[in-house]
């Protein structure tokens, strides 16, 4: 790591953080597109995330709601990479998480339910899409251990879902508007364990770097931002986002970058 790069982290006062599946891979949960990753390992199962195919398509649905009972997120416990931003947070530097994951293990880890934007929803409710009706998803998914292979909303009888952001659904405009601002008004902004392919949180990157800050990535993979980016890490995210904890804290540490 350069001098400069160094010493711009630690004076960081508001650093804002986009957080992928990568960030949640130690803690057992696949992310989508890597070399293990969900779809790469089954392409079909894309069509679960994808909002045209789930509503149209009953078996599409049903292969769903066991996919949901059966996700390790309702196992996996945090992991080194979601301490290191509670580390962050109680050290008054966290500006905001941003995260494209839907598992909840940030708020598990310790950090504060205004700290994390949801930019695309959560596994752990369920919406109905005709009444908007939300509902623990642990007590939809008691139905369908009971025998209901696509349990309908008991208020209205339409489709549930889980409360995420599927492939050819809208975004809640201002969970996004939320995910802008933290990006626009951070001196730091580190996008973690994500391939960075998805928009609009992808270009979230380069709406921090254009107001001013600090573009730091780390992952596994390229990314399409690594060009504009100050720093690239790429070893395992839960060795890595630690130590640049750890140095914006002023505890001490070092990390190689490019």
């Amino acid at each position: 790591m350069t001098v400069t790069l160094r010493e711009r982290l630690a004076a960081a006062t508001s650093i804002t953080v986009l957080t992928g599946a990568g960030v949640s891979t130690d803690s057992g949960i696949p992310d989508f597109r890597g070399p293990q990753g969900v779809w790469t390992k089954d392409p079909a199962a894309a069509a679960m995330a994808t909002l045209e195919t789930y509503l149209d398509d009953p078996d599409v649905r049903r292969r769903a709601w066991r996919s949901r009972r059966d996700h390790p997120a309702w196992r996996a416990e945090p992991n080194a990479a979601h301490a290191a931003l509670v580390d962050l947070e109680r050290a008054g530097l966290l500006n905001a998480i941003v995260t494209q994951n839907i598992d909840g293990l940030h708020q598990r880890a310790g950090s504060s339910q205004a700290a994390v934007i949801e930019i695309h929803g959560t596994m752990r409710d369920a919406v109905c899409l005709t009444c908007g009706v939300r509902t623990p998803m642990p007590q939809v998914l008691e139905r369908v251990d009971a025998g209901e292979d696509d349990p309908p909303c008991v208020a209205c009888g339409g489709i549930q879902k889980s409360a995420t952001i599927s492939f050819g659904q809208a975004l809640d405009r201002d969970v996004l508007a939320a995910a802008i601002r933290a990006a626009r008004s951070c001196d730091v902004f580190v996008a973690v364990g994500t391939s960075l392919t998805v928009q609009p949180a992808a270009g979230l990157c380069l709406e921090a770097a254009e107001h001013g800050a600090l573009l730091v990535i780390l992952n596994a993979q390229e990314t399409p931002y690594d060009e504009i980016a100050d720093a690239v890490l790429r070893g395992p995210v839960g060795e890595t986002l630690p130590r640049l904890v750890a140095i914006a804290t002023g505890a001490a540490g070092d990390i190689e970058a490019r």
